[in-house]
C-alpha cells in the first residue's frame, strides 16, 4: 500500500512526458485532463514488496539467527515458499507482459485483435506451462484447461470494463481479493490442512497495492488505474482462483465451494455480460466504450456518482461474504446463499428494467 501510494506522485507529475494523459471526450465522463498510470503504482507496489519479501526469504532460510527471532509458526514455511519462488516469480512476469501492454495501450492504443491474442497466449502459457487450471470437480483435462483460460481473459476483461467511474474498478477488485484472501485463510489445503498463506499472501498484497491506488483515485480522481492496471490486476486475481483449493479439509467434502470464485466475481461479470447484451441488442460494437455499464445504468435511475459506486461497493461486498460462507457450509445451505445472491442480482435487474423501459419508450 505504502509503496503504490508513494510511488504514483511521481507518476502524477510525469505523466505528461510519459504520454499517459486521459483526455475529456468520447466515451469518458471526466470533463479534466487525467493522469493514467495508476497502474504503475500498482505493478510498483505488488513488485516490490513480493521482491522484499523474496529476499527476506532468502537471508532466512539460510541463517539460524534470524529464524530464532521469526515467529514460531513462519519457519516451517520458509522452504516452501522459497522451492515456489521461481514458479511465482514466472507468473508476476506473466503479470507484468499484459502491464506492459495495457500502458501500450494506454498511450497509443493496442488493436483489439493483438490486445486479445497476448491476452489469451500469457493465459495459455498459464495454464498449459504452469499448470494453474480449474478441477472444478469435471474430471476431464482438456475442458477444465479451456474453461481456465476463458476465464482468465474474462476476468481481465471484466476489470478492465469496471474502470469507469472513480475508485469504482480499484475498490471493487480490492473487496474481491480481500474477502478472497479471507477463503484462503479460513479453507485448508487438503493436502497439508494448512491455510493457504501462499494463494492468501497474493491476494492481501494486490489488495495493498489497490488501497495504495485509491488513495489517489478517490473522488475526484487525480489519476486513473488505466488498462495497464486493469490487466495486471484481472489477471492476478483470476489465476490467484485457480491457484486455490476451495473444497476444503474436513471429512466432509464440498463440491459446491468451487463456485466461490464465481460468487465473489459476480457483479464484474454481471456487468460484462449485460454490457454486451445491450451492444449486441443496439447493434453497436462490442468493443467500443459507451455508457452502458452497471455504474452508468445507475446514475440513469437516479443515483449520484458517489451512491452509485458506494451501491456496487455493497453488492460486491455482500458477494464476498457468500464467497466466504460457501466454502463452509452444506450442499443445502450453499444452495441458500447462492440463492441469496441470485435474488439478489435479480432485484437489481428488475430497478434497471424501469430505466431500460424508459429508454425504450
Amino acid at each position: 500500500m505504502l509503496i503504490c501510494a508513494l510511488s504514483l506522485y511521481p507518476v502524477r507529475r510525469f505523466a505528461v512526458k510519459l504520454g499517459l494523459m486521459d483526455l475529456p471526450g468520447g466515451h469518458s465522463s471526466h470533463t479534466q485532463v487525467t493522469p493514467l498510470g495508476g497502474g504503475i503504482g500498482i505493478w510498483l507496489g505488488i513488485v516490490g514488496t513480493f521482491a522484499a519479501g523474496t529476499f527476506a526469504v532468502a537471508l532466512a532460510r539460510g541463517s539460524d539467527s534470524i529464524q530464532a527471532k521469526l515467529p514460531p509458526g513462519v519457519v516451517p514455511y520458509l522452504e516452501g515458499v522459497w522451492i515456489r519462488a521461481g514458479e511465482f516469480w514466472c507468473l508476476l512476469a506473466c503479470a507484468t507482459v499484459l502491464f506492459v501492454l495495457g500502458i501500450c495501450d494506454d498511450r497509443r492504443g493496442v488493436n483489439v485483435a493483438i490486445r486479445l491474442g497476448v491476452e489469451f497466449a500469457v493465459s495459455a502459457f498459464v495454464v498449459y506451462g504452469l499448470g494453474f487450471g480449474l478441477t472444478a470437480f469435471i474430471g476431464v483435462p482438456w475442458l477444465t484447461n479451456l474453461l481456465s483460460v476463458v476465464w482468465i481473459v474474462a476476468v481481465i476483461n471484466s476489470f478492465n470494463m469496471l474502470d469507469n467511474m472513480d475508485a469504482l474498478s480499484g475498490g471493487i477488485a480490492a473487496i474481491i481479493a480481500g474477502s478472497m484472501a479471507a477463503v484462503m485463510l479460513s479453507t485448508p489445503d487438503p493436502g497439508t490442512a494448512r491455510p493457504q498463506l501462499f494463494v492468501a499472501a497474493l491476494l492481501l498484497v494486490v489488495c495493498g497495492s489497490l488501497l495504495g491506488f485509491l488513495w489517489h483515485n478517490r473522488p475526484p480522481a487525480k489519476i486513473f488505474m488505466g488498462d495497464g492496471g486493469s490487466y495486471l490486476v484481472g489477471f492476478l486475481v483470476a489465476v490467484a482462483m485457480l491457484m486455490a483449493t476451495f473444497a476444503g479439509g474436513g471429512d466432509q467434502p464440498r463440491p459446491h465451494a468451487v463456485l466461490a470464485p464465481l460468487c465473489a466475481m459476480a457483479v464484474p461479470m454481471y456487468d460484462m455480460a449485460t454490457v454486451l447484451w445491450i451492444r449486441i441488442r443496439e447493434g453497436r460494437s462490442l468493443v467500443k466504450g459507451d455508457h452502458s455499464h452497471f455504474s452508468h445504468r445507475l446514475v440513469g435511475l437516479g443515483l449520484s456518482r458517489g451512491r452509485a459506486v458506494a451501491t456496487i461497493y455493497l453488492v460486491t461486498g455482500t458477494c464476498g461474504l457468500a464467497a466466504v460462507l460457501l466454502t463452509h457450509v452444506s450442499l443445502l445451505q450453499a444452495i441458500a446463499v447462492l440463492g441469496i445472491v441470485a435474488c439478489m442480482l435479480l432485484l437489481v435487474v428488475i430497478l434497471e428494467s424501469t430505466q431500460w423501459r424508459k429508454n425504450d419508450a
